[in-house]
């Protein structure tokens, strides 16, 4: 009778041609613009913003930028920023859509639109003036004033925070690291490009979500 040896499974072999497939794989979706959701580094170190950071939306817009691009830093001297983010407008709005019979209104739509651009250190457009815009609707009842007003309130603080994904996105997009890696490396005396002037503080023209004013039971809405 003849016993045959058991022959040894190539484990460790077929585990290291998968690990090559995926590194394969991987630098392929890279060549191709594809990006592992996480961290997105921008191509430049130092930013400037005149988003004021003691506002909620500032900080929540600066800790969203630095835990998506580790290696950037806000400066607050515009002579050190590589690149710049700027707020050109933010405004917020509450309208009537919905009246009843009675002339009282059942639904408001509130309206957030948020103007920005990105620029060089000598100006030069990386993002031009963008709008982003959020909307949301919600029912509105006279005799709860204090709990639509803090319905409202949170409603606002979504929008923002989702204004705020989108901006990340915007300025982390392959088309800003392009336009940045593009950009000429003369120096600015030798171009004739004197440095952008810095941008004079963004307004704060939004009241904070948890302070938003509502009209009286039977009135029109003070915006």
């Amino acid at each position: 009778m003849h016993l045959f040896a058991h022959r040894p499974t190539s484990t460790p072999s077929r585990l290291g041609l998968r690990g090559l497939a995926c590194v394969l794989l991987l630098a392929v979706l890279t060549a191709c613009g594809f990006r592992l959701k996480g961290t997105s580094p921008l191509p430049f170190d130092t930013l400037y913003t005149n988003i004021n950071e003691n506002s909620a939306f500032g900080a929540d817009l600066r800790r969203l930028i630095v835990a998506t691009s580790p290696n950037t830093r806000f400066v607050d001297d515009v002579t050190e920023a590589q690149a710049r983010l700027t707020q050109i407008s933010m405004q917020r709005s509450m309208r009537e859509i919905s009246i009843s019979p009675e002339g009282r209104v059942e639904e408001y739509e509130l309206n957030l639109v948020f103007v920005f651009k990105l620029t060089d250190a000598q100006g030069r457009e990386l993002l031009p003036a963008t709008t982003l815009s959020s909307t949301r609707e919600v029912p509105y009842d006279p005799d709860a004033l204090q709990a639509k007003q803090g319905e409202i309130g949170s409603l606002f603080q979504e929008m923002q925070r989702s204004l705020i994904d989108r901006i990340v996105r915007r300025i982390t997009s392959p088309e800003v690291n392009e336009a940045y890696r593009n950009l000429p490396t003369i120096a600015p005396e030798a171009e004739g490009i004197a440095p952008a002037a810095p941008e004079p503080p963004a307004e704060d023209t939004m009241p904070s979500p948890d302070h938003t004013p509502l009209p009286a039971p039977g009135m029109a809405p003070s915006y």
